[in-house]
């Protein structure tokens, strides 16, 4: 095993009840390697999917975005670059330590540690807010959902990326046998926690549709709810907007 592969104490693998406490250990002790190893194991869809998420944002000059579940803030950059403040956030001190250590010369991106259903901000602070991939690892998603929207400007923009489930029985049928017998080798392979990436797939099938997502944002409080698959459905991008006062 190569130095660079070597975990810090012994593995932590969180489970479906989603204890901040491990899942936070967890994502502490993958974090040197996290993006590395997602794009592996997308076969480089991961990029795909971030420019995507960007793309609905559409952050611009002077405006304040907080990207929320940031990990090590590949996609707080992607933001930053349109010259936005960017706040990256994210509840691991591992993630945010390593995000710190590679872009913390960017002026206009700032990481702060922060757990998503108790948001360390005001309300009405963000012009948009945005999460990929995090949704799922909270143990309460609804709460974090009205904690968005709260931190939310009347009129801003939510955006979500997260994994989900594609449509096609079919492709869905390859899709699970990818997760289940490849994903596992591969993650051995790449990644300094292969446990960590157990979870992560139990947490993507036990994760709900679509649609039910949709259901989710709306009741939180937001309005104009749209997604649309990406890669065949495998993630989908949720959009909505928080209303503005009457």
């Amino acid at each position: 095993m190569s130095a660079d592969h070597e975990p810090h104490g012994e593995p932590n693998r969180a489970d479906l009840h989603k204890d901040p406490a491990r899942v936070s250990g967890m994502f502490d002790q993958v974090a040197k390697n996290y993006d590395r190893t997602n794009t592996v194991l997308s076969m480089g869809n991961d990029r795909m999917w971030r420019a995507a998420t960007t793309r609905a944002v559409a952050p611009r000059r002077g405006q304040r975005i907080l990207d929320l579940a940031a990990g090590t803030g590949a996609s707080s950059v992607s933001l930053a670059k349109s010259g936005a403040q960017v706040v990256a956030a994210d509840f691991s001190p591992g993630m945010i330590a390593e995000g710190r250590r590679r872009h913390g010369g960017m002026a206009n991106l700032t990481f702060v540690e922060a757990d998503a259903t108790a948001l360390p901000f005001e309300d009405d602070e963000f012009d948009a807010v945005t999460m990929s991939f995090g949704l799922r690892n909270v143990n309460e998603p609804q709460k974090a959902l009205r904690e968005l929207l709260r931190v939310t400007k009347p009129g801003g923009r939510l955006v979500v990326c997260e994994f989900s489930h594609p449509p096609s029985r079919s492709f869905n049928g390859l899709y699970r046998f990818y997760n289940d017998r490849i994903l596992p080798v591969v993650a051995k392979t790449v990644s300094s926690n292969a446990d960590a990436y157990d979870y992560l797939n139990e947490s993507i099938r036990e994760w709900p549709d679509q649609r039910t997502l949709s259901a989710w944002i709306r009741q939180a409080g937001w309005t104009d709810v749209a997604f649309r698959n990406l890669s065949l459905g495998i993630v989908a991008l949720h959009r909505a907007t928080k209303p503005r006062a009457r």
